[in-house]
């Protein structure tokens, strides 16, 4: 690895020629763990897709730097019939990138499609009993009962309710977006996509942006760069050199064994992720071994020691936690809730337990990639940890595009290996869409999540996800592996990126 970070790379194999010629001319180069598979950003959830389309496409709220929901598309909104109607008011005068003005008919179609097909679509608008549009600028939903968490899930782009033209969503139906057709309303637009060498965004002059100032997701966003290169680098050591040679302005995923190297690197700013992510065994619960059978989920369960994986995928302490808990502690949906079951290690109680669940020595297919060295890293601990209880597991190790159309192949793996980042609302992780690969799915989910989703009420709703949480940890729909605190470094030239990666960095507000 030493050797990776010593050497000065003139150039690399992925078509970065960009020199000082780039940054004169206002290029900012954003080195990535890989190719995304699509910029559509309603259908996924992929980190990379959203972290590209937040520059393209915006929603109707965003969060602040506090994660209060604000308004961004929209202006403001009416509540009416104990919540169940929902009138939102839209600001004038926004163009998107084909130059057409937004209207209520953009945001309708847009909407729809997302509700019916896209990645957390469902959590609102399964329960929505119309979607029309009202006047030119406002739209009005009517559910079928309240949604405490509506307007967080109407803020959340990653999976989230982007606004498309509607000539293009309307007709889009379940199927990805072409390049052609990824047109928004967001400070940059669509440039092009080279495979393997860089898809790159370039700044839209007519970019209608708000008075406010800047503040998290929220408020003004000016475009400063001329464009933006998001360059694929599975290598964390090529993605380090890289920018020690100048090659790249920001790199993302950074392994927690050049921490403290890093840290003491004049050349590079360290951009600690403010909120942690947790890593996540995705269970299988429409096919294979694991369907149906709880009781050889929490054998698995308990075999995981998640402390030894953590060390040995994020390296030094200041980089992880070892807590149960889907929130982190100060956080209001903290609770301890199932946490017993977290961290066991127990290799002869699971080995029992698994025979007791009637395991049959059958391979336990585990997808993972090596594009996060996190996510390999794990994975290779708990293999070794469940090996000792007994239990057979047979490593599917993909490139991350891969792993992201694998995973919704219900016939080709057992558990894939990811990881999430914050989220404000508990109706916000993915493992609560029914849809979303694990399809979790059973009536104890359905039934606390919909009285979980029904309320407003602050307190009702802590006390029904202490219950989930707990839920969790008893049908293992996910196994958590802990808190990882994941870095980012950019170059001391770049300029206003304050805390913008405590959710995924952004580029609008920054400069050089």
């Amino acid at each position: 690895m030493l050797k990776q970070l010593l050497r000065c790379t003139a150039v690399i194999a992925t078509g970065l020629f960009l020199t000082s010629q780039s940054i004169a001319a206002g290029i900012l180069r954003y080195a990535t763990i890989g190719e995304p598979p699509s910029l559509d950003t309603q259908m996924s959830t992929a980190t990379i897709v959203g972290t590209i389309g937040e520059h393209m496409f915006e929603t109707l709220y965003a969060f602040d730097s506090k994660y209060n929901p604000q308004p961004l598309l929209a202006t403001g909104e009416k509540i009416e019939d104990g919540g169940k109607k929902l009138v939102i008011s839209l600001r004038q005068g926004v163009k998107f990138h084909n130059g057409q003005e937004m209207t209520s008919a953009d945001v309708v179609a847009s909407l729809k499609r997302w509700g019916e097909f896209g990645a957390r679509g469902s959590l609102l608008m399964k329960n929505a009993i119309s979607l029309t549009e009202t006047g030119k600028y406002e739209i009005t939903l009517v559910l079928s009962e309240p949604n405490g968490a509506w307007k967080n899930l109407l803020a959340y782009p990653e999976g989230g309710p982007v606004i498309y033209p509607a000539a293009i969503v309307s007709v889009a139906g379940n199927k990805p977006l072409e390049p052609k057709d990824y047109v928004g309303t967001g400070p940059y637009k669509f440039g092009e996509w080279r495979p393997n060498r860089y898809v790159e965004l370039t700044r839209f002059d007519d970019y209608s942006r708000l008075s406010t100032p800047g503040d998290g997701y929220a408020g003004a966003r000016v475009a400063n760069f001329e464009a933006i290169r998001f360059i694929p680098v599975p290598d964390v050591g090529t993605r380090v050199s890289g920018m020690q040679a100048g090659d790249y302005d920001y790199a993302e995923f950074i392994s927690g064994d050049l921490y403290e190297t890093l840290k003491s690197d004049p050349t590079v700013n360290i951009h600690r992720n403010g909120a942690p992510l947790f890593g996540l065994f995705f269970v299988n619960s429409k096919s294979g071994i694991l369907k149906d059978n709880f009781a050889l989920r929490r054998a698995i369960q308990t075999a995981f020691k998640e402390e030894q994986a953590l060390r040995v995928s994020f390296g030094p302490k200041a980089l992880w936690e070892a807590d149960g808990s889907i929130y982190p502690k100060g956080n209001p949906w903290y609770t301890e809730a199932g946490v017993q079951r977290y961290n066991l290690g127990d290799a002869a109680k699971a080995k029992q337990m698994a025979k007791d669940a009637g395991y049959d020595g059958t391979p336990i297919r585990l997808l993972v990639s090596t594009n996060y060295q996190a996510h390999f890293d794990q994975a290779t601990v708990f293999t070794k940890q469940l090996a000792d209880a007994g239990i057979n597991v047979q490593m599917i190790v993909v490139d991350w595009a891969t792993l992201l159309k694998m995973r919704g192949q219900a016939d080709q793996w057992d558990i894939f290996v990811t990881h999430h980042g914050f989220v404000p609302d508990p109706i916000l992780i993915t493992f609560m869409n029914d849809s979303y690969p694990g399809w979790w799915k059973t009536p104890e989910k359905t039934n606390l999540t919909a009285a979980f989703t029904s309320t407003a009420d602050p307190a009702e709703r802590k006390k029904i996800w202490a219950e989930l949480q707990a839920l969790i940890y008893e049908q293992v729909p996910a196994i958590k592996v802990g808190n990882g605190y994941s870095y980012d470094i950019a170059s001391k030239k770049l300029k206003g990126m304050g805390d913008s990666t405590v959710l995924w960095p952004h580029f609008w507000n920054a400069s050089f």
